[in-house]
């Protein structure tokens, strides 16, 4: 019998430590019995709390009878965690899947599908209500639902599957839920296909949110001239043509109050590595690929390892806990991994109110009516919110999203947010339903060709040899405007007339080098005759993989394991030598040593040497140098280190710092890194190590709000690597904790296309949520240090090796 989250209370370690004091309280006080209480009160309580931490973990041997199956499915628990699903039916798998998922990560499910249906305040209380109300105001859950309504019979059963599977250990799994809900008291509702496909429309929000920079440059030309604000970001062109008028009604609005309103959930910065080699490039004689997607650092992590067999499917690879379907990974005849695109598929739209009529706004033919959504927000342990959003031609008012509108609401504009997203008919559900599937790379193309939103670069490789990437998606091709700022919503100007076509998106197969690399470079040149962006990451990580793969005309698995953990810094190869050169002679003893070590080091940002921390802080600081005074109060959003603009001044860009070039901003900016790493780690430089201060920050949403549980199941470790590096070291940048690793690869794979079962994979962290699990952070040292693992293995090798192993058998009714 299932022990719910309302009798936790009662039965669970707390209860039982008050109920052992209510006796003790009534025994006689003698000191003869003191010490004889005291250890029975230590051993009550050591007893209740280990019950208690058993009690929340999952079941992963034995049987588990259950409804919804058509047959037997074993799952064989390797050493790292990893669930290997062995089922009749890639349905019965499914739901396997969901079974796993429900037992390792059930509050990361339950906190995605609330954070996407705006729901969070119902368990949190008033600080879930600034996210709900922005993630109510996107609508990205209706979204969600549209989508289930429109799934082909095939995928739907396929999510119905995984949701029985999740219900099902909600209904027969441990006797305690997981610790986030005895904290916060109260039972998950059953699991729907909706909660599933919502998380693709967070992703695609996540790695979309350009929107962001449209805004606060809007902020800065308040002060600035637009010419001034594309130096900020050497990649954008000076001369791209700037949408004046709007974007500086746009910056009337409270532009530092509307992006303080974005959740930190949906705040990321998107980075990914993925390489592939055709055969005549490899020691194997097939292809590998190579891919190592980034996103923001959490426990638990966003990607879980599972492998599912069935006589109709095999998947084996990274899955997205509360998603059925294999997100990266191989099939046994295809691998494919992901990059992110990076392209600008938003844009802010400044809509003028009508002045005779607040209720409706201008467009090309005349005033309409805002479309007007209320909702209840529930708030636990305070009244409903009733929130009222608006929304225009272009899409949600983001400037509603202030708790009381202040200077937005009724006055003269207003902002909507335009995705592409929104397209018509987005069909990415069914794409990762049947990319899985195909059987050969033109297949696995066709289905690819579904996978509208987020706008991702997605390499593949086959059996059979064929290589190459695909970026499918939706591309909006603008009437005008260049996507750098705010434009106006009322002429019509800048409207969006579609998409860039399917067939005219960019795509390599079998390029005649047998080499396709991105890491978030630019895809296109010149010449191509649509926008993407123009806000192309940095070339350097995608510079680095080049030179790597050009050392050698092939290359093996090992290779690609030991260039994902690369940590040569081609930013601070280019530009440390500049820095030094342009300051000449350090002001004192320190600065001289520290100019000495930057001259003889080799640029790679090892954990275990000073050199990067100096250089690190000596750009982080340069920055603010040059730039901080002539930024003001918009300095802060900013401020991290920035080689191409640190380049750029000390070239093309002397104006940033005056007529005698950056020389003394730099010297100063080297004295404020040497005094900020003295005040932290002592003057002794010979001690100083970069792993000291740049240490992968792991924690958890929850415990670590609330105050005396702290840190409780937040993980840290020090790592190499650097914000562009290949082997993702990307730092805070600003705040308290400056040179914390707050993002980097959350999944690495190398895919053998010669023996699949020899593919290698790794996750940071752990596969399972539970801090009381061994496999919660069991993987955070081996992923440091570049330690890979295989997922194979019969259900009789499996068995021999002494893996714990589970039967889920149908309950017949």
């Amino acid at each position: 019998m299932r022990i719910r989250t309302g009798y936790a209370v009662r039965f669970g370690p707390c209860y039982g430590i008050r109920m052992i004091g209510e006796q003790l309280g009534k025994i006689s006080r003698g000191p003869r019995l003191v010490a004889r209480i005291a250890g029975i009160l230590l051993l009550a309580i050591g007893a209740a709390l280990a019950f208690g931490v058993w009690s929340t973990l999952p079941k992963i041997s034995g049987e588990a009878r259950l409804t919804g199956l058509d047959g037997a499915v074993d799952i064989f628990r390797d050493e790292h965690g990893v669930p290997h699903i062995f089922a009749g039916s890639a349905n019965d798998g499914y739901f396997a899947l969901g079974y796993v998922h429900a037992q390792d990560r059930l509050w990361q499910m339950e906190f995605t599908r609330r954070l996407g249906a705006g729901r969070l305040a119902e368990i949190l209380g008033e600080p879930g209500l600034g996210a709900d109300r922005f993630l109510r105001m996107l609508g990205l859950y209706r979204k969600a639902e549209s989508a289930a309504a429109r799934l082909t019979p095939a995928t739907r059963a396929s999510l119905e599957a995984y949701a029985a599977g999740v219900n099902a250990w909600l209904e027969n799994g441990a006797a305690l839920l997981p610790p986030e809900f005895q904290l916060l008291g109260y039972d998950p509702e059953p699991w729907r296909i909706a909660d599933s496909i919502v998380w693709g429309h967070l992703l695609a929000y996540q790695l979309a949110g350009n929107w962001h920079g449209e805004l606060y440059r809007a902020g800065l030309i308040r002060h600035m001239s637009p010419d001034r604000v594309a130096e900020l970001w050497p990649g954008t062109p000076p001369e791209a043509p700037v949408t004046l008028d709007a974007a500086r009604r746009a910056a009337q609005l409270d532009i530092g109050r509307v992006l303080a309103a974005i959740p930190p959930e949906l705040k990321s910065h998107s980075a990914s590595n993925a390489w592939v080699l055709s055969g005549a490039r490899s020691n194997t004689g097939a292809p590998i690929l190579a891919n190592d997607p980034h996103l923001g650092f959490t426990v638990p992590n966003s990607w879980y390892l599972a492998r599912v067999e069935s006589p109709e499917l095999t998947i084996v690879g990274a899955t997205a806990p509360g998603v059925p379907f294999t997100v990266l990974g191989h099939n046994g005849q295809v691998a494919w991994g992901m990059t992110s695109t990076g392209g600008d598929t938003q844009d802010l739209f400044v809509e003028t109110v009508d002045p005779t009529d607040p209720t409706r706004y201008l467009t090309p033919d005349g005033a309409r009516p805002f479309a007007i959504r209320t909702e209840t927000i529930r708030v636990k342990g305070a009244a409903d919110v009733e929130l009222t959003s608006r929304a225009t031609r272009h899409g949600p008012v983001i400037s509603d999203v202030l708790e009381d509108g202040k200077g937005l609401v009724g006055e003269t504009t207003v902002l909507a947010l335009a995705m592409a997203s929104d397209g018509p008919g987005d069909r990415t559900v069914e794409a990762l339903a049947t990319m899985p599937r195909a059987r050969d790379a033109a297949e696995f193309q066709r289905n690819a060709s579904d996978f509208q939103a987020p706008l991702v670069n997605i390499f593949f490789a086959d059996r059979d040899g064929a290589v190459g990437f695909v970026t499918p998606g939706m591309v909006p091709v603008r009437r005008a405007g260049d996507g750098l700022y705010p434009v106006d919503g009322a002429s019509g100007d800048y409207d969006w007339t579609g998409f860039v076509p399917a067939d005219e998106m960019p795509r390599i197969v079998n390029p005649a080098a047998g080499v396709v690399v991105n890491a978030n470079n630019r895809l296109v040149g010149a010449d191509y005759p649509y926008m993407i962006t123009r806000d192309w990451d940095a070339p350097y990580r995608a510079e680095r993989i080049h030179e790597m793969l050009e050392e050698s005309a092939r290359h093996s698995l090992e290779d690609a394991m030991r260039q994902q953990q690369d940590i040569l810094s081609v930013a601070a190869r280019e530009l440390a030598p500049r820095m030094v050169a342009a300051v000449g002679q350090g002001r004192n003893a320190k600065a001289v040593r520290a100019l000495e070590m930057l001259v003889d080091w080799d640029f790679r940002m090892a954990a275990e040497r000073p050199e990067p921390l100096i250089y690190a802080a000596w750009l982080r600081h340069a920055v603010k140098r040059i730039a901080g005074d002539e930024l003001g109060a918009d300095f802060s959003a900013y401020w991290r280190p920035r080689p191409a603009f640190v380049g750029y001044a000390l070239t093309r860009g002397a104006h940033w710092c005056g007529e005698g070039g950056c020389g003394a901003e730099l010297r100063d900016g080297l004295d404020d890194a040497l005094a900020e790493i003295t005040g932290l780690l002592g003057p002794d430089m010979a001690e100083w190590q970069w792993g000291d201060l740049h240490k992968a920050r792991f924690d958890h949403r929850i415990f670590s709000q609330i105050p005396l549980v702290g840190g409780y199941g937040n993980l840290s470790i020090p790592t190499s690597g650097g914000d562009n590096t290949v082997g993702r070291g990307m730092t805070a940048g600003n705040g308290g904790d400056p040179y914390a690793h707050i993002h980097g690869a959350g999944y690495k794979a190398i895919y053998d296309l010669g023996d699949l079962a020899n593919s290698r994979f790794m996750i940071p962290a752990g596969q399972s949520g539970n801090p009381f699990s061994r496999h919660y952070g069991d993987l955070l040292e081996p992923w440091r240090d570049g330690k890979y693992f295989h997922m194979v293995g019969s259900p009789e090798t499996l068995a021999a090796a002494g893996m714990a192993r589970l039967t889920l058998i149908p309950e017949r009714q």
